[in-house]
């Protein structure tokens, strides 16, 4: 039996770009069930309350919603999990002495299959933003918008 072509639905957190300055990323695997798998490739989860922690040298992501996939009987899983992120020790060394500084945290950017149908997550080490640099990020966004209809009017 042959592989299945992977499918890639991409989950997104749409809200950590608006309330976080992104700083690094890495990639990052995950310890999924089956029904987990199966319900990600349905585009069932969501990231809007998820973030990772780092503890005894093992990252975990947290409060990471994936819907019970409705035909796995008995074998379901709960939605809002704990769940292992699988990183080099070297680079969990490494994330968690940055996010021992103050101010710092690790989130979630996006939940997607990679191209050999593994699912990953992409991690980011952010810093919250205060309501002066939202403000200041809308007005950036609506000057660019104004100049780019400008030109295209020319």
């Amino acid at each position: 039996m042959g592989r299945l072509p992977p499918q890639t639905p991409v989950i997104k957190n749409k809200k950590v770009r608006y309330n976080f300055e992104i700083l690094e990323k890495v990639e990052a695997g995950i310890a999924l069930t089956g029904s987990e798998v199966k319900s990600l490739r349905d585009g069932r989860a969501s990231l809007d309350e998820a973030f990772a922690v780092i503890r005894a040298g093992e990252a975990f992501l947290r409060g990471c919603n994936i819907s019970p996939y409705p035909m796995a009987g008995y074998a379901q899983h709960h939605p809002t999990r704990e769940r292992k992120l699988l990183l080099h020790r070297r680079e969990i060394k490494r994330w968690a002495a940055k996010v021992t500084q103050r101010g710092l945290t690790l989130v979630p950017l996006a939940l997607y299959f990679s191209d050999r149908g593994i699912v990953k997550v992409q991690l980011g080490l952010a810093r919250g933003k205060t309501h002066a640099d939202k403000r200041a990020d809308l007005k950036q966004r609506e000057h660019q918008r104004e100049m780019d209809r400008a030109m295209k009017r020319r």
